[in-house]
C-alpha cells in the first residue's frame, strides 16, 4: 500500500473549471471597463488594489494584480498575474507572488515545498480574495479629495 505522502493527486479538472469561470466573473465585476482602460484602483480595508492590464490578444488578457498594505511591512504586499481567457470565460492564476508557472500537480515533498495541488490552492485564493474584494471594496478617489 503506498503512502499517503507518495500517492499521486488526481486533479479535479471539473472543479478547477468551475473555481475559474467564477474568477472570471468577480473580476469582471471589479473591472468592467478593462477593454477601454488600462487600470483600475480601489480600497480594501487599509489596503490599496490596483488591477492593470499588462497585454492583450484577440481572446486573452493579462492583468496584474497588486495589493499594497499601509502597514507593508508587517503585512507585505500581494502580486499576482492573472489571464482571462475570453472565449472560455475563465480566469486563470498566471504567477503567484514570485512563482511563475505553476503546473497542474507536484510531487511531494519537492524542493519548492509546493502542495501538490498548488495551482487549484492559488485559484481557490484567488476566488476568495475576489469575492472579498466585491464586498468589502470602496473607490480610491472618496480618499484622495482628503489630503
Amino acid at each position: 500500500m503506498p503512502s499517503t505522502r507518495n500517492r499521486q493527486l488526481k486533479l479535479d479538472l471539473a472543479e478547477l473549471h468551475a473555481v475559474c469561470e467564477a474568477n472570471y466573473v468577480r473580476f469582471l465585476s471589479l473591472f468592467p471597463d478593462y477593454e477601454t482602460s488600462n487600470a483600475r484602483e480601489f480600497l480594501v480595508g487599509d489596503a490599496q488594489v490596483s488591477l492593470e492590464v499588462t497585454g492583450r490578444s484577440r481572446y486573452t488578457t493579462m492583468f496584474l494584480i497588486h495589493q499594497r498594505h499601509a502597514g507593508e511591512r508587517w503585512l507585505g504586499s500581494l502580486r499576482i498575474e492573472v489571464r482571462a481567457y475570453h472565449d472560455a470565460g475563465m480566469l486563470e492564476v498566471g504567477s503567484f507572488q514570485s512563482h511563475r508557472r505553476i503546473r497542474p500537480r507536484y510531487q511531494y515533498p519537492n524542493p519548492q515545498m509546493l502542495q501538490q495541488d498548488e495551482k487549484v490552492q492559488q485559484n481557490r485564493f484567488i476566488a476568495d480574495w475576489l469575492a472579498h474584494c466585491l464586498a468589502n471594496g470602496r473607490s480610491a478617489g472618496t480618499l484622495c479629495s482628503r489630503a
